[in-house]
């Protein structure tokens, strides 16, 4: 084994998101609302070299497995990243992330006057724009969202 070699404990059953642009992994953690409050493991590497993408982070989670309003958060945040689901030691799921073409109840619009942040109680929808350049709209209010701009719901 080499010295640059990454040296990372097998999960026997959860979620392993690989391909977060490097840096990314944290705004994941806490987009996913992923913590240690439960008790499980997390691990989590940031700047990891990487072939595909220069530099990229990966996150384990034991015992958590990824609904797709999850997978849709994080293609907003990382549009390259993959999930890896994980059932004893074994891969038997594996999925690449992209965007959907709206985005229902995840993100809330940031324009303080729009419909879905009042009383209502209206789920917002963000029709994506650009999926490149990932630009959303709100489907209510018509603002244009860049992803710095959304707050989870």
């Amino acid at each position: 084994m080499e010295e640059t070699d990454l040296i990372v404990r097998r999960i026997k059953n959860g979620t392993v998101i690989d391909h977060i642009d490097g840096g990314k992994g944290l705004q994941v953690l806490d987009a996913l609302e992923i913590n240690a409050e439960k008790g499980d493991v997390i691990t989590i590497a940031l700047n990891v070299p990487s072939g595909k993408l220069k530099k990229k982070d990966i996150i384990k989670v034991e015992n958590k497995f990824l609904e797709q309003d999850d997978t849709n958060k994080l293609a907003v945040i990382s549009p390259s990243a993959t999930v890896n689901i994980i059932k004893n030691y074994q891969l038997v799921e594996k999925r690449h992330v992209s965007l959907p073409n709206e985005i229902e109840r995840i993100f809330r619009c940031s324009n303080p006057e729009c419909v879905t942040n009042s009383k209502e109680h209206i789920e917002s929808v963000m029709d994506v724009i650009d999926k490149d350049g990932l630009v959303l709209k709100c489907r209510y209010c018509s603002r244009m969202l860049d992803v710095n701009q959304l707050r989870y719901s």
